[in-house]
């Protein structure tokens, strides 16, 4: 258990999943580091450098077990944590001790592992993402002739179905899908690059032979998954690549609010509700309130993402020719952070859709009351269909606004600009009529452009984490 007396980031401790803090975690940044070190050293050896099967063996050997009070011991002393963690790895592996990290700097494991980590986290929340598509999916095929009154200006317009509006949320998920999947398959690997990005110690290792240079970094990223290597870098990789990673979240997370400002305002009303647990209590003071909670956290979290997108940005920007090291404490907070913060709105977004509700009783109820208004359209198309001069007709709708749906009808069907009777009018008040294609086109939509990605998603299914807080 956590020592309340100490801050906790409330990312870990509250909101993200287990997995995602794993992977940036202290654990698994070392002993990515260590893995980098055993893959420098097995395409040394096998490119003639004199390591032996024996000191690899004996690093392998120790691959996960850290000593981090020494680790620690060693950066007070050296004020380098590279360097910290490369002798209290040779503290263990005395044998390798000698050959740990050759001809690398230190931005062959900080990076790489970066690199390493940010492919895996980016894999972890596609996965969740496309549960997410297939839950709204779900939602808009069963809500697609649900009727409901849509809003331009938050102010009453033309209806609209429940489907339709989820497909609109929908839609913006799948462009933010689509952009991971692409970022995700040309992430590259930073290799083994010295330390101002020319190799000229690899070069030196392997006696001048650019070959052996490319064969060993090569090796190295197809041990690590990567079939790109950046062919230019300082000493770090480009930091365009953290700023397109966060502009991608950046976006995603306006998805994300935009979606729940949606259902909190529809909410309201009770068209739509959350989940609301037996025992749940939406207020200290209200004990009727039943507050959008999980929509709300939503956007609390998405605006703290949107937030983050900023840093990597300046980080960009200031970077010294081919290396300063401003950008280390920067990144130690906000790239964790970010991911975390990810994580945890797409366990928010999964749980609130396995348990949104759209109540069709409530949303016809509203929907009638503003019927009047909304066959104005409809009866405006085919006035001017049958002869009738469009902006006259527009004039006269907009003074009938303010009257009852019975008057209305009196009103158009004696005025003989409008060319219509009774029988005329009456189809144009229908909800069908009124809705247009909406139902159509959430079908086209999902059967043309979402079912079709989902399939070709290659990655395991992933199981969401319960959200209990």
């Amino acid at each position: 258990m956590h020592d309340p007396s100490e801050y906790e980031s409330p990312l870990s401790s509250r909101y993200a999943s287990k997995e995602m803090s794993y992977l940036f975690s202290a654990k698994y940044k070392i002993v990515t580091f260590r893995r980098l070190w055993i893959a420098l050293a097995k395409g040394q050896r096998q490119l003639g450098l004199p390591i032996s099967k024996e000191q690899i063996s004996q690093m392998e050997k120790h691959l996960e077990t850290i000593d981090f009070a020494s680790a620690e011991a060693y950066e007070k002393r050296f004020r380098h944590d590279v360097m910290a963690h490369i002798h209290a790895f040779g503290d263990q592996c005395p044998e390798a001790k000698p050959i740990i990290h050759l001809g690398a700097t230190s931005c062959y494991v900080t990076d790489n592992a970066d690199l390493i980590q940010f492919k895996e986290a980016l894999h972890l929340l596609s996965g969740k993402l496309h549960h997410v598509l297939r839950l709204m999916a779900r939602f808009a095929a069963k809500e697609a002739k649900t009727p409901c009154l849509s809003y331009t200006h938050f102010q009453s317009a033309q209806p609209t179905t429940v489907g339709k509006r989820a497909c609109l949320w929908l839609q913006d998920f799948l462009f933010d899908a689509q952009d991971w999947k692409r970022i995700h398959g040309e992430l590259p690997f930073l290799g083994a690059k010295g330390a101002t990005g020319t190799q000229s110690s690899f070069l030196a290792l392997f006696e001048g032979s650019s070959a052996k240079v490319i064969k060993l970094e090569k090796w190295i990223a197809e041990e690590f998954g990567f079939s790109k290597i950046l062919r230019i870098s300082g000493q770090t990789y480009s930091r365009k690549i953290d700023l397109t990673l966060l502009n991608a979240f950046e976006s995603f997370a306006a998805s994300a609010h935009k979606m729940g400002t949606d259902i909190r305002l529809l909410a309201h009303d009770g068209e739509l509700s959350e989940s609301f647990g037996k025992s749940q209590v939406g207020s200290s003071a209200m004990p009727y309130k039943r507050n959008p909670i999980y929509s709300e956290r939503i956007c609390g979290l998405a605006r703290f993402v949107i937030s983050l997108a900023q840093n990597p940005a300046y980080t960009a920007a200031v970077q010294w020719l081919e290396r300063s090291l401003d950008d280390s404490s920067n990144r130690r907070l906000s790239i964790p952070e970010a991911f975390l913060g990810m994580d945890a709105l797409l366990n928010l977004l999964a749980h609130l859709l396995e348990n949104l509700q759209a109540n069709p009783k409530v949303a016809l109820e509203r929907l009638n009351q503003e019927l009047p208004h909304l066959a104005m359209e409809n009866i405006l198309m085919k006035a001017v269909k049958k002869g009738g001069n469009r902006q006259d007709l527009h004039e006269k709708l907009r003074r009938f606004s303010k009257k009852t749906l019975d008057a209305l009808i009196q009103e158009i069907t004696n005025d003989p600009e409008f060319h219509l009777d009774r029988k005329e009018v009456k189809p144009l008040l229908s909800i069908s009529s009124l809705i247009g294609r909406a139902p159509e086109q959430v079908r086209d939509f999902l059967n043309s452009e979402v079912h079709p990605f989902l399939k070709k998603w290659k990655g395991k299914q992933v199981k969401l984490p319960s959200v209990e807080i």
